[in-house]
């Protein structure tokens, strides 16, 4: 690979709010949502706590549902949890590349009361099976309640193409931050992946359920972490079928086997896929995330920028998926575009193994923390419709035991976690041999139409093992700049001789930034942290002072740039 030698300065201030983030048409002809009946209003107490509005109690009171206009805008002085959207403030956005209003209406159905949601008691557990080995009576049951959900009436919110708006609607910038309303929600890329998508499933799979009177039903996981399910599963793939889909990429279709690190074209024959597959797998799941912030995502509250930057496998094989399956197009539909994805009945299978794997690594911290304790994440609440067709509003604290939310998951092999990756070169000298410059006199943000390489210097060598228990060692990619309307993927290696891109299945692989394409087009920036205290001990170069760190496009690389780079220890 040849190297595109660039230097080094990083700004530390922290993005100014753009008040023009999303021009929009606001559609104004809705229902007002009002509480129900037995909502309280607010008191002093109840809207102060901790020094902090309690933003629900300020908006919803007896009267119904107030202007975010007359709250005081918290976004410079407090942290406040995200918000429930207004959806009489849904509006379809605007293509800031073309200066036009957006081709698609993801605005939900308004009704007039919202519910304080309870998980309800766990009479009878609802069954996810790992889709390779579901059951012909399982996939018949399952055809059959998506063809139900398909014939309820269009504007039922509980209706297939309604619950795929769903996903559209919080991932591409329609509705204001309630509190803040020169500010947009995105779902995606911060510490709400995973407890959005888990509601997001769990009232999916409940309307379900209530079609085919089952309340044992669950959502079947596509279990591509694993050799023996990485392939499309083949109920998806019958064209009479309601789980089917004609808008996915026809050369992927089984038995093609799934890539987790795809950048859009397939250049690497199939046992160095499945060899890739796991390493990602094993990056994704124990390497790279000894801190929550790195398999969550970043901190996102009321007054933060979109997109503060993701956790590993949402940038990685969550979005690899995505675009794999898509069409082979620009928009990449159904699957490779976030407001079209809900269309994809595999979409959901897809999810739940996401899901799933975020059981799995609670249950790998053992008594590690598993979650964060920040009210601002706990109390963080989404407005969705559950299987009565009723507004409910939920909260983040209650995803945390997918159980109580009765449900469990098959149990199968997870191959990946032993499969910790060699290196290619131990002691390497690559660090103090290359031509490449160090972070010092190295100029950003640098353009990555080609592969940067460059030397960051590391503030702290020979850790001891206690040192490094305590804190991990990572790297920071920041300031990474993009349009979010475009694929976008790069790679990541340390002190890596080889410089073959296409094999990842070696300790040198640190990991990758990935973005599936949204329908609505602005410049966003983010940042990723990868892990470096296993790969250091791996790579047997945890006393050298400065590490050789390659950057290496994928896709979109023309119109992405970067910020910075620098390590820094976070426990």
């Amino acid at each position: 690979m040849a190297a595109f030698i660039v230097s080094w300065s990083i700004a530390t201030t922290p993005l100014a709010k753009q008040s023009q983030f999303v021009l929009h048409e606001k559609r104004n002809n809705r229902i007002l949502v009002s509480c129900d009946q037995n909502q309280k209003g607010s008191t002093k107490s109840d809207e102060i706590s901790n020094g902090k509005f309690d933003r629900r109690n300020v908006l919803l009171g007896m009267g119904g549902l107030y202007s975010a206009a007359n709250l005081v805008s918290s976004s410079s002085t407090f942290a406040t949890p995200l918000a429930g959207p207004d959806f009489t403030k849904c509006s379809r956005g605007t293509n800031l590349n073309t200066s036009q209003p957006l081709d698609v209406d993801c605005c939900p159905p308004v009704a007039t009361a919202i519910i304080d949601y309870k998980l309800p008691p766990v009479k009878k557990m609802r069954f996810r099976p790992a889709a390779h080995l579901a059951t012909d009576e399982y996939i018949a049951k399952y055809d059959k309640a998506v063809e139900l959900m398909k014939a309820l009436p269009a504007d039922d919110p509980r209706n297939f193409m309604q619950q795929a708006n769903v996903h559209c609607a919080y991932c591409n910038l329609t509705y204001e931050q309630v509190g803040d309303s020169d500010l947009k929600i995105q779902i995606h890329n911060s510490w709400h992946f995973y407890p959005w998508h888990r509601w997001y499933l769990y009232f999916y799979e409940r309307i379900l359920g209530k079609l085919i009177d089952d309340p044992t039903f669950g959502l079947p996981f596509w279990n591509w972490d694993n050799p023996k399910g990485m392939a499309m599963p083949a109920m998806f793939v019958k064209p009479s079928s309601s789980l089917f889909d004609a808008r996915r990429n026809q050369n992927h279709l089984p038995p093609a086997a799934t890539d987790l690190a795809y950048s859009g074209t397939q250049s690497v024959d199939t046992t160095q896929i499945v060899s890739n597959n796991l390493t990602v797998m094993y990056n994704e799941m124990v390497r790279n995330v000894q801190t929550l912030e790195d398999f969550y995502g970043a901190r996102y509250n009321t007054g933060t920028q979109p997109d503060p930057g993701p956790g590993t496998v949402e940038r990685g094989s969550h979005a690899a998926l995505h675009v794999w399956v898509g069409e082979a197009t620009s928009s990449g539909e159904d699957m490779g575009n976030f407001y079209s994805c809900g269309r994809e009945p595999m979409f959901f299978s897809h999810h739940t193994n996401v899901d799933r794997l975020w059981t799995i690594w609670r249950d790998l911290r053992g008594s590690k923390t598993k979650d964060f304790v920040d009210s601002d994440w706990l109390d963080a609440s989404y407005l969705f419709y559950d299987e009565n067709a009723q507004l409910v509003r939920v909260k983040v604290s209650d995803t945390l035991d997918n159980k109580k939310m009765g449900y469990d998951f098959q149990k199968v092999d997870t191959p990946w976690l032993k499969n910790r990756p060699e290196a290619r070169a131990k002691k390497s000298k690559v660090a103090t041999t290359t031509a490449a410059p160090s972070v010092d006199s190295t100029i950003f943000p640098a353009k990555l139409d080609k592969v940067v390489k460059v030397l960051v210097p590391r503030p702290k060598k020979s850790r001891s093992k206690k040192d490094k228990e305590n804190e991990e060692e990572l790297l920071v990619i920041e300031g990474i700049e993009v349009d979010t309307a475009k694929f976008v993927k790069f790679d990541v290696f340390v002190n890596d001789e080889d410089d073959n891109p296409n094999t990842l299945d070696k300790a040198e692989y640190a990991g990758c930034f990935s973005q599936v394409p949204h329908k609505n087009s602005t410049r966003a920036k983010t940042k990723i942290r990868l892990g470096l205290s296993e790969l250091l001990e791996d790579l047997d170069v945890e006393d050298d002072e400065k590490i050789l760190v390659s950057l290496v496009p994928k896709a979109g690389g023309d119109d992405t740039t970067i910020g910075g780079i620098k390590i820094i220890y976070a426990s």
